[in-house]
């Protein structure tokens, strides 16, 4: 009976639980029925607008028509079209506005170590020092580009580096355009010709007005002449336009009223001579055709002479004459005219006295004087006038013909007269050879 009892009960509990089945089961169909017409107004809008019919005719039939052919038969190039717009996403960072500030690094970074005398050797190197960073200072000129401040630095090799300066004084920087600006702070070296600074401390200088400078003519300080250069201005056709210090020796002669110093070539077409001036040069016309020593300022003008401005002005004795005149037979041929003749033995003497003018000297080619034997040129000043006497020593047998020039002083080009003189140089008389016993 008990068991009987309990099978009700079991029954009851099964149908209790079935309605909370088909409730739970109910919930989700009127929450999927609530649901649908939320839904129905996304789909009306997904609903493409509904084409005319006769549009949907055009259409087929233009999808229908084949594309045109060209000329050769093949298909017609199609029109040009716009590119589609590049897809970006809202709020991308598409570069600065040209009306805006560009971005400028402000913030400065941690105190470094210092650079070593190495490391800023290498700093201050075109071509070297990349990489290197560390706190140290720089100098230089204060250039802009593109807004932005940079520090021109001259290289240990005389070449530029440049610097950008950044830091929070870096829209102040450039007001100091061109001014001598000293910086320190963190520098890095980025490439090979240049790096960055963040600038910590600056100081700028105003650059220094440029003041005109009044051109001062140049003074013509005298200088003493070395011995080559001494050598050069006694030379003919040698260091002309120099001027200095110095001594000479030569012949005293005249030429008008004016003295002049016969330094070397004498008698000849390369005869170099000097006009003596100044102070020094009073007085001496009791040295005429003697030996004179001349300190003073020498300038040559031209490769045959120029002038001596002299200090002192000293006699010496005449030097030896190689060739003797004493016991030698010498012909004196006086001049007159425009030509002569004359005939010598072989090693006798010849003179030749021709009278002077003022501003003129008498002088022969230096090959005649070679090959005639022109021993002397002396200048000899008389009464009458003055002349001037060649002392030749033919060592030549044969005929010669002797030509005289009669030129402006310094200035042998300009011949005014010419003598010529026929010479004839006997050979020696040999006696016949007197046969003898063999």
């Amino acid at each position: 009976m008990a068991g009987s009892k309990k099978k009700p009960a079991a029954k009851k509990a099964a149908s209790k639980s079935k309605p909370e089945k088909k409730v739970a089961k109910a919930a989700p169909a009127k929450a999927a029925k609530g649901a649908a017409p939320k839904a129905e107004p996304k789909k009306a809008e997904l609903k493409k607008p509904e084409l005319k019919k006769a549009e949907i005719k055009k259409a087929e039939l233009k999808k229908a028509e084949p594309p045109p052919k060209g000329k050769k038969g093949k298909e017609a190039i199609p029109a040009p079209q716009f590119s589609a717009p590049n897809a970006r996403r809202e709020g991308a960072f598409l570069g600065p506005s040209p009306d805006k500030q560009l971005p400028r690094a402000t913030k400065l970074p941690q105190v470094a170590e210092a650079l070593t005398k190495r490391e800023m050797e290498q700093l201050l190197t075109v071509g070297q020092g990349r990489g290197v960073m560390g706190e140290g200072s720089l100098k230089g000129r204060l250039i802009v580009h593109a807004n932005f401040p940079y520090l021109e630095v001259i290289g240990r090799d005389k070449r530029e580096l440049y610097f950008l300066l950044q830091g929070p004084d870096q829209e102040v920087l450039p007001a100091y355009v061109d001014h001598k600006v000293s910086v320190s702070g963190y520098i890095r070296r980025t490439n090979n010709h240049g790096g960055i600074v963040d600038v910590r401390k600056y100081s700028a200088k105003k650059p220094e007005a440029e003041v005109e400078v009044v051109p001062v003519a140049p003074v013509d300080k005298l200088r003493f002449l070395s011995p080559g250069e001494v050598e050069q201005a006694s030379s003919a056709g040698m260091g002309a336009g120099m001027k200095g210090y110095a001594s000479l020796r030569g012949t005293l002669e005249m030429t008008g009223e004016d003295f002049f110093l016969v330094v070397s070539n004498a008698g000849t077409r390369q005869q170099v001579s000097f006009t003596l001036e100044g102070k020094g040069a009073k007085g001496l016309r009791k040295n005429v055709g003697n030996m004179l020593h001349v300190t003073g300022v020498v300038e040559k003008t031209s490769g045959w002479g120029g002038r001596i401005i002299c200090e002192t002005c000293e006699p010496r004795p005449n030097e030896f004459r190689s060739v003797s005149r004493e016991n030698m037979e010498i012909v004196e041929v006086e001049v007159s005219g425009q030509g002569g003749e004359a005939e010598v033995k072989l090693n006798t003497g010849l003179s030749v006295r021709l009278p002077e003018r003022a501003g003129y000297t008498w002088a022969v080619e230096p090959t005649t004087a070679k090959r005639c034997g022109l021993r002397e040129a002396n200048f000899e000043l008389k009464s009458s006038g003055a002349t001037r006497e060649f002392f030749f020593t033919p060592r030549n047998p044969g005929d010669h013909e002797v030509e005289f020039f009669l030129a402006k002083a310094f200035t042998p080009a300009q011949v005014s007269k010419t003598y010529k003189l026929a010479l004839h140089v006997k050979g020696l008389d040999m006696p016949a050879p007197v046969p003898g016993p063999y």
